[in-house]
């Protein structure tokens, strides 16, 4: 029996065989690379890698689909993990099994959930050599959106602060099946590693890039409120009548150093 893509998993499942090529070619995988896939869905990406990795992971939330993973040729160099990929623990799994390996991260990701996904991997981006993923055409260009742009937000600005981001090429509705309304783009991510954000303060600046964006329209002035009065934007040498996708990373990273170094 064909197995039928589950709506409530936002499966679209990669039937192009070309696509599927330009992929792999664009991860250019090794033997020994440690590959960890999210969503395998019933394989297009999973069987091309066991013919080149020596093992291969992959998180997968729908069981259904499992047993047909467990037929692939070369299964026995899979590993599934039946879970959800927004609970796994990366960090803990990349240190307890292959500490000396960082991970290479790979997925068609589902729409409705790419962008947790994402803010996910930021945390655990210490553990990671390179992400690949199939995403939204419309999420790749908020991603690699510029200051200024009516795409910049808070996702460009987290994913820039962590990732260097590389659009790759982008994908029709009909290499999948069924076909998305939509268009899909390939980037790779590949992590930052000079920053200026430290582990133990990622929360209070994600909590200030989302509150900046939570009213785009608006001054910083207004969005900022409770955060940061019109005396600490000065200091900071930031304008409270600039609107949030007026400041660039930089200047986010200058607002919150001079903000913790008063509170110093």
């Amino acid at each position: 029996m064909q197995h039928r893509a589950k709506k409530r998993f936002g499966q679209n499942f990669l039937v192009d065989a070309r696509i599927i090529e330009k992929i792999i070619s664009s991860i250019d995988p090794v033997a020994n690379d440690h590959i960890v896939e999210i969503g395998p869905g019933l394989g297009a990406l999973t069987q091309p890698l066991l013919k080149i990795v020596h093992r291969l992971d992959v998180i997968e939330l729908d069981r259904d689909v499992i047993p047909e993973l467990g037929k692939l040729e070369g299964h026995q160099n899979l590993r599934i993990h039946n879970t959800d990929v927004l609970t796994f623990d990366f960090t803990g799994f990349q240190r307890a099994g292959f500490a000396d390996e960082k991970l290479r991260i790979i997925g068609n990701l589902p729409y409705n959930i790419s962008t947790a996904v994402l803010f996910h991997l930021i945390r655990h981006r210490s553990v990671v050599q390179d992400l690949h993923f199939m995403l939204q055409k419309e999420v790749v260009e908020r991603i690699d959106a510029k200051t200024g742009s009516h795409d910049y937000g808070r996702l460009s600005v987290m994913m820039q602060l962590y990732f260097r981001v590389f659009p790759l090429f982008t994908v029709a509705p009909e290499s999948f099946r069924p076909a998305p309304r939509v268009e899909s783009a390939v980037v790779r991510l590949t992590p930052v590693t000079d920053l200026p954000i430290i582990p133990e303060e990622h929360d209070d600046f994600s909590a200030l890039i989302k509150q900046a964006f939570s009213q785009r329209r608006k001054t910083l002035r207004n969005t900022l409120r409770g955060f940061y009065d019109t005396d600490q934007l000065h200091a900071a040498g930031i304008d409270p009548g600039r609107r949030p996708q007026e400041l660039s990373i930089d200047e986010y990273v200058s607002l919150f150093r001079q903000s913790r170094s008063q509170r110093a």
